[in-house]
C-alpha cells in the first residue's frame, strides 16, 4: 500500500515516477503528450492530408455517375479487373516464396557485401518502373541474357504473356515485402531460435516452428503492401508484357488506354480500382499493421 507524504501525494509519484500501468493520461492515452497539437505541426499535417485526399475527392466529384452502369458493363472492364486481381495475387505469392528467405538472409546472417545486397534488393523501390521493364526485357526477353536459354532449352517465353505480367509485378512489389519482413525479423528476439537449436532442432526447423509464427504479422503486412503495389503496377508491365486485352491488359493499362479516347470510361475504371484497393487495405492492412506494431 502506498503511503502519502506530507503534501498528500503518493510516494511512488515522488520517487521513480508512476508505477507501471498508471501511465494513462486524462485523455486515455498511455504515455501520450497532453494538450493540442502545436500549430507548426498541425498546419503542415492538414496541408499534407489535403494534398493526399484532394485528387481522390476530385475523382469522386467528376465521376460520370449517370453513365456508370454502362461504363462498367463493357466487356473489357471485368476481364481487366479479373486479370489484375489474379496477377497481383500470383505476384504476391512469388514474393512470399522468394522474399521471406531473402529477408531472413539479410536479417539473420552476416556475409561480405550484405549492405550492397540490401541496397540492390531495395533498388526497384526507386527505379523508374519503365526502366525496370526494359531491364526485364534485357534479362528475360527472347534474346535476353537468361531469356534465350529459357526459350532454347524449355521453350518458355515470358514477354507479352500473362506470366510476364506476374514477373513484372513481382519485380516491383517484392522489395516491399522484403523490407517489412526484415524489419520484423530484426525486432524479433533471436534467443528463441537459439534455444530451439540447443534442444536439437535444426536451423530450418527453428525457423519454421519458432520464427515464422513470431513474424507472421510482419509477413502479412508486407504481403498486403506487395499486393497493393502489384495491383497498381503500370510502367514495368506495359514495357515487359505489353497491353493485349484478355492476356496482359490489367486495370491500370485499361485506364491509360481509355483516357486517350473516353475520359468517362477512364474515370469509371479508376473508381473500380480505387474501391478495390481501399477495400483490401481497409480490411487487411490496418489489422495486420496494428498487430505488427
Amino acid at each position: 500500500m502506498t503511503s502519502p507524504d506530507k503534501s498528500g501525494a503518493p510516494a511512488d509519484t515522488l520517487v521513480g515516477g508512476p508505477r507501471p500501468g498508471r501511465g494513462r493520461t486524462r485523455g486515455g492515452t498511455r504515455g501520450g503528450v497532453r494538450g493540442g497539437a502545436p500549430l507548426a505541426l498541425l498546419l503542415p499535417a492538414l496541408v499534407g492530408l489535403a494534398f493526399l485526399l484532394l485528387p481522390l475527392v476530385a475523382l469522386l466529384v467528376r465521376a460520370p455517375w449517370h453513365s456508370m452502369p454502362e461504363q462498367l458493363t463493357k466487356p473489357g472492364v471485368w476481364l481487366a479487373l479479373r486479370l489484375s486481381l489474379l496477377s497481383a495475387t500470383a505476384a504476391t505469392a512469388v514474393s512470399l516464396v522468394l522474399g521471406v528467405p531473402l529477408a531472413w538472409l539479410l536479417a539473420r546472417t552476416d556475409f561480405p557485401g550484405r549492405g550492397l545486397v540490401r541496397a540492390l534488393v531495395t533498388l526497384p523501390l526507386v527505379l523508374p518502373p519503365v526502366v525496370g521493364g526494359v531491364a526485364l526485357l534485357l534479362a528475360l526477353g527472347r534474346n535476353g541474357v537468361v531469356g534465350r536459354l529459357l526459350d532454347s532449352w524449355f521453350g518458355i517465353t515470358l514477354p507479352f504473356t500473362t506470366a510476364g505480367v506476374v514477373v513484372a509485378e513481382a519485380f516491383v512489389a517484392m522489395p516491399f515485402l522484403v523490407i517489412s519482413v526484415e524489419g520484423t525479423l530484426r525486432a524479433a528476439d533471436p534467443r528463441y531460435e537459439e534455444a530451439a537449436m540447443t534442444l536439437g532442432a535444426s536451423r530450418f526447423t527453428a525457423f519454421r516452428r519458432i520464427t515464422l509464427p513470431l513474424i507472421a504479422p510482419g509477413i502479412a503486412a508486407g504481403s498486403v503492401l506487395a499486393w497493393a503495389r502489384a495491383l497498381g503496377e503500370f510502367g514495368a508491365t506495359i514495357t515487359f508484357a505489353g497491353n493485349f486485352p484478355g492476356r496482359t491488359q490489367t486495370m491500370p493499362l485499361a485506364v491509360y488506354l481509355a483516357l486517350q479516347s473516353d475520359p468517362d470510361a477512364a474515370i469509371a475504371l479508376s473508381l473500380v480500382l480505387l474501391l478495390v484497393s481501399v477495400a483490401v487495405l481497409a480490411g487487411l492492412r490496418d489489422r495486420w499493421m496494428t498487430a505488427a506494431s
